[in-house]
This record gives structure tokens, sequence and C-alpha cells, in this order.
């Protein structure tokens, strides 16, 4: 089994299938995050850390903010330009970030920090926050209460950021205090496709070996098959359950 280190970088190498198979986030979610700091007349800057292809970056954008986007892997930026155009991005990570001090109002990380060293991300994201500046922190999480939902999750083995949010709130330290927190519950049609892309952008699947990656993808495609309805324009879908996690804290 592959270490955590090297799962945390494994997603360059599929950045083409992170992009096609993660699901985007809401934008009442992002919107939440970035309320405190989110004022008529006044520019917003917003660093998506961790920003992967742009699945966050671009809800960011959407919402009028002026976004920088971080991640370690040249890979996913590069992706990451091909589909939000005009965002400047940068090599670096939450406990390195390239940004002069107190420079943006708020600080993103969207499946992202159960990756970080918490001490470090957290002492570096008080540099650059300014003063009443915003950490928010989003996961998608698939929602098993539905019984198929659930099965998915034991074929496809359960990511960092599920085990880490199963023992409560994530863990922030100085400069930040108590985290407010919010849920959304949402549903997302896919194709055999797209849940297959989906399965096979995730860290334990990309670190597998073949004959690992080949069977689990089997069964995933195999559950498809067993729950997969046909809707109003003639495609086989599945509707697939999830829970969105959003956090945010403020820096003094």
């Amino acid at each position: 089994m592959a270490s955590r280190e090297e799962m945390s970088t494994s997603f360059g190498g599929e950045a083409g299938t992170y992009e096609a198979g993660r699901p985007d986030y809401p934008p009442e979610a992002v919107a939440w995050m970035l309320q405190p700091v989110h004022h008529e007349g006044r520019a917003l800057r917003v660093a998506d850390v961790g920003a992967g292809t742009g699945k966050l970056t671009r809800v960011a954008v959407e919402l009028g903010g002026e976004v920088v986007a971080i991640d370690p892997d040249p890979a996913m930026l590069a992706e990451l330009r091909a589909q939000v155009h005009g965002v400047p991005t940068f090599v670096g990570s939450a406990e390195r970030m390239p940004l002069p001090d107190a420079s943006v109002d708020a600080l993103l990380f969207g499946q992202a920090w159960h990756w970080v060293d918490v001490d470090g991300a957290s002492t570096e994201a008080g540099r650059v926050l300014r003063s009443g500046g915003v950490l928010g922190l989003i996961w998608n999480i698939r929602d098993e209460s539905v019984p198929w939902v659930r099965r998915l999750t034991e074929i496809m083995h359960g990511s960092h950021a599920e085990l880490l949010l199963a023992q409560g709130d994530p863990r922030v330290e100085e400069p930040f205090g108590v985290l407010q927190a919010r849920e959304w519950r949402w549903s997302r049609r896919m194709t055999r496709e797209s849940l297959l892309a989906m399965a096979a952008s995730r860290s334990y699947i990309i670190t597998a070996s073949e004959s690992d990656r080949a069977r689990i993808l089997a069964e995933v495609g195999a559950l498809f098959d067993t729950h997969r309805r046909v809707d109003d324009a003639g495609s086989e879908v599945v509707d697939l359950r999830y829970r969105t996690l959003a956090y945010r804290g403020i820096r003094p």
C-alpha cells in the first residue's frame, strides 16, 4: 500500500481523469465560506490552495473573486489552466505559499486540508491572510446513508478525507479558533464512464497495483450495472448522493 505522502502527490498523472470524475462544489457552500469577506464594491482576493484541476477555483471566480490557484503538482495546474482561463497559477503548498504577508481575503482548501501538516498550514494561512480574512475548508463526501453508495465506498476503500471527517470537525491551530460549519446534501447524476472516472481518480486506486486497480474498477462497473436507471434522455445513469461539508474560520 502506498504511503500517505505518495497518495497526496499521485493525482497529476490522472489529472484528466480527476477533472472528469470529481464533483463540482455547490456555489451556495462556497458563497457561505466567503460571506464574511464578500462586500459590494471591493475586490475579493482569494487563493485556492491545493487547487487541483480548478473545481473550487471556477466557483470562486464565478462568485466574483480575484483568484490565484496554488498546487504542488504542475500537471494538475496545467489541467486547471485548460479548464479555468485567466487565473494565475503557482506551484506551492499549504505550508509554503508563494504569497506576500496579509495579501488575501480568503484562503480556500477543497478536498485538501486532510493532506496538510495542520500546524504548519495554520501558521502559513495566518501569515498570508489579512486580519478578518477567512480560512475556508470544504469537502464533497458521498452520502453513505444510501446502501449502494456505502457499498461503493467498501469497494473503493475509504479516503483520508472520509477517515478524518468521521472523527469530527477538522483541526486547525493558531491563529484560528473554533470553526463554523455547515452541510449541504445533493445528488449528482452519473454515467458509467463518469462513475468509473471518479473511482479511478482516487489516490488509493491510482497508487494500487495494476491487478488491484482492474479488480476495483470492474466491481465499480458491476455496481453501476446493478443500480442503473434510464433517464429522460435515454441514458443509463445512477444518482450519487453527496454531503458537502464546509467550514470557515476567521483570522483575528
